[in-house]
């Protein structure tokens, strides 16, 4: 009887201490889980706000990419020789749409590049009024915008 109470003694000593070591190691894997899923936290956080300040850069460049001009225009990469906005808009547009047609047309028919041998573009007044004032200013937007509308088309655009 006393060594069957001996034998509970060890092998209750015995199941504590695994029990305790148990415990332990249990625990200690529960705070390296707890560890990497924090760190796992704060790498999201630390991605999502690396994500952010790249969106708000892009965000300024594009600002910075159209500005106002002194006219309180939009600057659309065209010079300013003068005029009112109406003829000038008008020397745009028109310009452009001629050397896209003319750009297309050539590269249709495999000719070369080769904008400055266009009628359009020598003559320049295609969609002019004399209500617009200067033909001379009328001219130079008309032919700046087809030289960009005439690469465009060239290009296939």
């Amino acid at each position: 009887m006393k060594f069957n109470g001996l034998t509970k003694k060890v092998l209750g000593v015995v199941f504590g201490l695994s029990l305790l070591l148990g415990i332990g190691m249990t625990s200690s894997t529960t705070v390296q889980a707890q560890y990497r899923d924090s760190q796992w936290q704060r790498d999201q956080i630390r991605r999502q706000r690396e994500w952010e300040r790249e969106q708000r850069r892009r965000q300024r460049q594009a600002q910075r990419d159209w500005r106002y001009d002194r006219n309180g225009r939009y600057d659309d990469n065209y010079s300013n020789y003068g005029g009112n906005q109406q003829m000038r808009q008008s020397a745009l547009n028109a310009g452009y749409n001629e050397g896209i047609k003319e750009g297309r047309k050539d590269r249709n028919n495999g000719d070369r590049f080769e904008y400055r041998d266009e009628e359009d573009f020598r003559n320049a007044n295609t969609g002019y009024s004399s209500r617009f004032g200067d033909r001379q200013v009328y001219a130079q937007y008309f032919r700046e915008a087809f030289i960009n509308g005439y690469t465009d088309g060239y290009r296939g655009y």
